[in-house]
């Protein structure tokens, strides 16, 4: 391992220790996430690919104080023959792009038509962010020989919580408990009227077996539910699953079970995914949540369902429109809880994120096979 491969950090406690042994500790740390985090590498390094030829210009989309102490590191990470850029807003960005090799950022802005547009030698795209819808349907699905790399999993684990606490507040109906708390209002005799609901022993329908919907199941199963899944083609089937079916199983499976829980990224073939139908096929006693993004779901349809206590619940933290406007049906609608979108915010200082950009900054510019590449033209 050479200097160049160390985050800005271990350059500092290797100078300031002097020991060999430090100088291995950032590998294995960088190990340890992509091991625990299910991090998938490219089968084929980029210099196998037609006309590879090393970067020498890599624009960081730097606007936000998240950046303020992670150019630096950036840098660091490649050779000095590569120019790692910060472009600090739109901007500067239209004319830092328009000799670079990669665009580093978060989303919407790492799929920004005009930002792409501008970039006629882009060869890499790294979204700090998990969904890139945005750029499946924009600019980057245009440019051919473009690769394209994401962060999905890195949120997973606290998607998944956020998941499973909607899941739990529903079945409890802390929802309802909740509001009539902001009004004083003791309410004990509503919970005959509310269907509460004990999960454990109950099947749990997750759609898309992927980064997040396997952090959801895994917490599932931890609660005693038996848990069913679909996924998009083959894959490893966790022990805690008890049937892993296909994306055209859903309606054979969503009348099975008492919670479903979204998943799926939002592609061509998920745009609308739940509609009417889907929801005529749920149990009147189910609950429905959505974790990955809002335009799966079939609004109105939705509302629909609720108000007609089809399905006995919902809790939402992706919703479409976004954000919702104040005058929408489904905020008055029954037995809905929403959150504005933050299922991914906890107290985790995200240095998993950094560091597997570090890492992918590191690989791109030896060459090298990348981690999390995805197919633009799928949208995941």
């Amino acid at each position: 391992m050479t200097l160049r491969t160390l985050t800005l950090s271990s350059l500092v406690l290797l100078a300031s220790s002097g020991t060999a042994a430090l100088a291995a500790q950032p590998r294995a740390e960088v190990d340890e996430v992509i091991a625990r985090l299910r991090i998938e590498e490219a089968p084929a390094p980029l210099s196998s690919r037609p006309g590879w030829q090393a970067p020498k210009k890599i624009v960081l989309l730097a606007w936000g104080p998240q950046w303020n102490t992670r150019v630096a590191e950036m840098q660091a990470a490649v050779p000095s023959s590569v120019r790692v850029v910060p472009a600090r807003d739109a901007q500067e960005a239209l004319r830092e792009v328009a000799d670079a090799d990669a665009i580093v950022g978060f989303n919407p802005e790492v799929c920004d038509g005009e930002i792409l547009g501008a970039a006629k030698q882009l060869r890499w795209l790294q979204s700090l962010s998990a969904g890139i819808e945005l750029c499946s349907a924009g600019a980057a699905a245009r440019k051919p020989n473009l690769v394209m790399s994401n962060m999905r999993g890195v949120d997973s684990a606290a998607i998944g919580e956020h998941a499973v606490a909607m899941m739990m507040a529903l079945a409890h109906g802390l929802d309802a408990f909740a509001i009539d708390t902001s009004k004083a209002t003791w309410s004990r005799g509503r919970a005959g009227q509310l269907g509460l609901q004990t999960l454990e022993g109950k099947t749990l329908l997750v759609v898309g077996l992927g980064g997040i919907g396997t952090e959801v199941a895994k917490r599932g199963a931890g609660l005693g539910m038996k848990v069913i899944a679909t996924r998009q083609g083959p894959g490893t089937d966790p022990s805690y699953v008890s049937h892993v079916g296909q994306p055209d199983e859903l309606l054979k499976l969503a009348p099975t079970a008492d919670v479903i829980i979204s998943c799926v990224p939002l592609t061509r073939e998920t745009t609308g995914l739940y509609d009417a139908k889907f929801f005529a096929a749920m149990k009147h006693t189910a609950f429905f949540l959505n974790g990955a993004r809002g335009g799966s779901v079939v609004t109105d349809a939705l509302v629909k369902a609720l108000n007609e206590r089809r399905i006995a619940g919902a809790g939402l933290d992706v919703v479409d429109p976004e954000p919702l406007p104040p005058e929408h049906p489904l905020w008055k609608a029954p037995r809905v809880l929403i959150s504005p979108h933050i299922s991914s915010s906890s107290d985790l200082p995200g240095n998993e994120r950094w560091m597997l950009l570090t890492e992918n900054l590191r690989r791109y510019a030896a060459g090298g096979k990348l981690l999390q590449v995805v197919d633009i033209q799928r949208g995941y």
